[in-house]
């Protein structure tokens, strides 16, 4: 059996006449740049998530990068962010002049270690980044105590964690609207992924949301009168078109991923050498992806691949020992739990069309394995 890591085929056939539809649509009207279907998601994801705003941008890192800029995070600002996440939640600070400060991570959660956040607060720190990794939120009552206490702005990375709910002053709310900004991707195999690259912008500010619309149009408040130095940034309105229809199936497709999540914790639970994701109870869980902490890690991929199983590492070099932020100056040893992790975490197949057939194939491989 041969069990793909992603494979976006088997939801366009499912869906087929409505994809169909939805992008001649387009083609049809010709409204191929900000047209009525961004718009249009725009919307539908403010109802969904309970956001005010949403802003379509091109895709989540330019997401990140535009609202970095508008929160100032730029000459020398010193930026908290995880230090075991996607380059992208690190660059975007540093590409606008600002300075990553990585943190660790939790080695339960992967996600950031608010203490050993809040212990490197300088003089000279202006925000948090925190990331919500893999299926659960970072802890955003520790991060929104922290940023009050110290008067930081929050930048919510929930590129991975559309769906995503954590409790937050009594209330479950959804990741990315706890901060000042959050950002979403669409990367084709998120949770909500469209069939290319996209990405958004929401918060309950307006006009913080009113610069993000800005900035994504070359920080013009109309056409040919710019108010900003901002960016070419925009949602493609085919992908609006795509992501309306996978919006209005996404409560089936976060099912369909809890069942194939629920299988895998079942196959592997008495695999000694296998550690399974820890949700924390505060949380509302998405599987976006299926990671497990796995000895000799290395050894078990090759041989999954061998059984044409895909799989994925989730990091393989953490980013304070990647080679663009050497000027940082970090070095081996400084975050111990994050680098433990990048020689430990393996991701398994997941997502919606997946059999149980074939989630049952990868399980008993890993038994196979370390038998």
């Amino acid at each position: 059996m041969k069990v793909p890591f992603y494979d976006a085929t088997r939801e366009y056939a499912l869906y087929k006449a409505e994809f169909d539809k939805a992008i001649s649509g387009v083609i049809a009207t010709g409204g191929f740049i900000l047209g009525k279907q961004v718009q249009d998601f725009e919307e539908a994801v403010c109802k969904y998530t309970g956001a005010k705003y949403a802003a379509g941008v091109a895709n989540g890192s330019d997401a990140l990068v535009i609202a970095s800029d508008i929160l100032d995070f730029k000459n020398g600002a010193e930026i908290l962010t995880p230090v075991f996440t996607f380059f992208a939640s690190a660059s975007c600070i540093a590409r606008p002049g600002g300075k990553p400060v990585f943190c660790d991570v939790d080695e339960d959660t992967y996600c950031m270690d608010m203490r050993d956040a809040e212990n490197r607060i300088t003089g000279k720190t202006k925000g948090i980044l925190p990331v919500h990794l893999f299926l659960q939120t970072a802890d955003m009552t520790m991060c929104m105590e922290i940023a009050e206490k110290h008067h930081l702005a929050v930048l919510e990375d929930a590129a991975e964690a559309f769906g995503m709910r954590t409790l937050y002053k009594g209330e479950h709310k959804h990741a990315g609207l706890i901060g000042d900004f959050g950002v979403f991707s669409f990367f084709p195999t998120k949770t909500l992924g469209g069939y290319g690259d996209g990405g958004m912008i929401v918060t309950n500010n307006e006009e913080l949301y009113q610069k993000a619309k800005s900035y994504r149009v070359h920080g013009s408040s109309k056409k040919y009168h710019h108010d900003h130095i901002g960016y070419n940034s925009r949602l493609d309105t085919l992908q609006a078109a795509i992501l309306n229809v996978k919006l209005s199936h996404i409560d089936t497709a976060i099912q369909k991923r809890a069942e194939h999540a629920t299988q895998y914790r079942e196959l592997l639970k008495d695999i000694a050498e296998i550690k399974l994701p820890v949700i924390t109870q505060n949380n509302k869980e998405v599987n976006y992806v299926f990671c497990i902490q796995a000895e000799r890690r290395d050894a078990l991929d090759n041989y999954l691949k061998s059984k044409e199983i895909g799989t994925s590492i989730y990091y393989p070099v953490p980013l304070h020992l990647q080679k663009c932020f050497e000027y940082l100056g970090y070095k081996k040893g400084d975050f111990p739990v994050a680098e433990r992790l990048c020689g430990t975490v393996l991701a398994l197949p997941l997502f919606p069309e997946l059999t149980e057939d074939e989630v049952s194939f990868v399980g008993e491989s890993i038994k196979a394995f370390y038998k």
